[in-house]
């Protein structure tokens, strides 16, 4: 099929440009060998994006699916990952000590981007784990590039947790497997739509089992609390293009793997359960967010915490359900991609201008940086979910699917939670732009268009998905939230 064409020439350009960046010792060949795939990539998602059947189609044997959902999340993917190969090349050339080696920055990079277009759209949740497992392995590599003490101690840290996570999904999917030979025999094709028919037939404490363990090990992935502890220094202490893609789009993907389980176990006895437990994963993860973003001292840190504040309230989209809650939560994936990553880009501007990572060295902004400082106020503005821009919408929806159903006291826990967050975060943009002390050292860095256009690019999205939800869109994910299981919640 054509669309499975599409998927492998993503993949082809993809692995071309990680092959050639690594092979060819050319910074500049390189940023430009990554950007041209970055941008065909995204162009070929957009082609998915359209001609994808929301219910999905397989191939290769049954082992490649391809279906609204996944696709959906190739698209914020491919979205941050275009945004970030911009950025990239403005920001890494900054890093004259490492002129050497940034065409394996550039090489990792696009294999960092290539293990997640690889994820989503494995059938198999074996394989779909072991994608998972590779997104860790390259991304630690980008975690570490700079070699200083911090940047590897953190790229250790993120190894160590997020294998013990991986490693209790791996039981999980075992298990899940095991329930199955009961149903259809000792061998069987391990496929997600085969999961969801073995579920109504399957012991409901050995379901639970299973998706508790998936719920902790890829949660700890998404960076739920309290399996968080190594998001905060991995998306701090990389490169700011890497943060980007660590927060707008893998995260994404690990949080892909939950909801497919969660989509096998509707009609299930377990099913109430299951939905409870991730809307209290989801619940005391912003809680977890709103107490270390208030206190906060470090730039790129507050903007990590933040990528917890908003997994949670994907997570409480889906765990409420129903066709608002799913609804919100995959609109909710698309606006994060596009404010995080403006969020990491003005980060990292702001940082090397100011040659510090604390919030207490950056001040007055706007009198030193008023065009990137302003699209990085707004950034701010954007990510805590006040309107016009989109978060607000898609927060807000999460907050209605919730209203009605099982779980409605965690709506008002959001709510005020989401408001302390409002607060607290905002509260540290408005010492580093409107303190009356001008900084102790004046920045004279120059910023060029490799820095601030992909800033604008990404608050122009954000905009205008917050003033103009487009009806295509809704339809879209309105028809991928009915596939996921919205008519079985619609009560919320």
């Amino acid at each position: 099929m054509m669309i499975f064409n599409a998927l492998f020439a993503i993949w082809a350009v993809v692995g071309f440009a990680v092959i050639f960046c690594w092979l060819v010792p050319s910074a500049r060949w390189a940023e430009r060998v990554n950007l041209a795939a970055a941008v065909i990539s995204f162009l070929l998602v957009i082609y998915l994006l359209w001609a994808t059947p929301v219910k999905g189609v397989t191939s290769v044997n049954n082992y490649l699916l391809l279906d609204g959902f996944g696709v959906w999340v190739l698209f914020c993917l491919a979205i941050v990952y275009l945004l970030a190969s911009v950025y990239a090349i403005g920001y890494m050339r900054w890093m004259h000590d490492e002129a050497k080696r940034l065409h394996r920055f550039y090489s990792l990079f696009a294999a960092f981007a290539l293990t997640m277009f690889l994820a989503p759209v494995q059938n198999n949740p074996g394989l779909y784990w072991i994608a998972i497992d590779l997104t860790t392995i390259v991304s630690a590599f980008l975690v570490g590039f700079q070699r200083a003490p911090q940047s590897i101690e953190a790229a250790w840290k993120y190894i160590v947790i997020v294998s013990a996570g991986l490693g209790l999904a791996l039981l999980g999917t075992v298990l899940f497997y095991w329930g199955g030979t009961f149903v259809l025999g000792p061998v069987y094709a391990m496929t997600w739509a085969n999961f969801a028919a073995i579920t109504p037939k399957t012991d409901s404490v050995l379901l639970m089992l299973s998706f508790l363990l998936v719920l902790v090990g890829y949660g700890t992935k998404v960076g739920l609390a309290p399996m968080h502890t190594w998001l905060p220094d991995a998306h701090s202490e990389g490169p700011a293009p890497v943060s980007a893609m660590l927060s707008g789009a893998l995260l994404n993907c690990a949080m892909l793997g939950i909801v497919r389980y969660l989509h096998a176990l509707v009609g299930t006895d377990v099913a109430e359960t299951a939905h409870t437990a991730l809307v209290v994963f989801g619940a005391v993860s912003l809680l977890v967010a709103a107490l270390f973003i208030t206190r906060q001292t470090i730039i790129k840190r507050l903007a990590a915490y933040s990528s917890v504040e908003h997994m949670a309230v994907i997570a409480l989209g889906f765990g409420f359900g129903g066709p608002l809650g799913i609804i919100g939560a995959l609109y909710h994936m698309l606006n994060h991609s596009l404010a995080k990553s403006l969020v990491f880009f003005g980060a990292g501007n702001m940082m090397h201008a100011y040659g510090s990572k604390r919030i207490d060295a950056v001040r007055r902004v706007l009198d030193y940086y008023p065009k990137s400082g302003a699209l990085w106020l707004a950034g701010a503005v954007a990510i805590t979910g006040a309107p016009p821009f989109g978060l607000f919408l898609s927060e807000l929806s999460v907050l209605r699917g919730g209203m009605a159903g099982q779980n409605a006291w965690a709506v008002w826990v959001m709510a005020v939670l989401l408001i302390v967050i409002f607060i607290g975060f905002l509260n540290h943009f408005r010492a580093m732009y409107f303190a009356d002390r001008p900084p102790e050292h004046r920045p004279h860095l120059q910023l060029s268009a490799w820095h601030v256009a992909p800033m604008a690019v990404a608050l122009l999205g954000v905009l205008a998905l917050g003033l103009w939800w487009l009806p295509m869109i809704w339809q879209h994910l309105d028809a991928i939230a009915q596939h996921l299981g919205g008519p079985l919640h619609a009560a919320s």
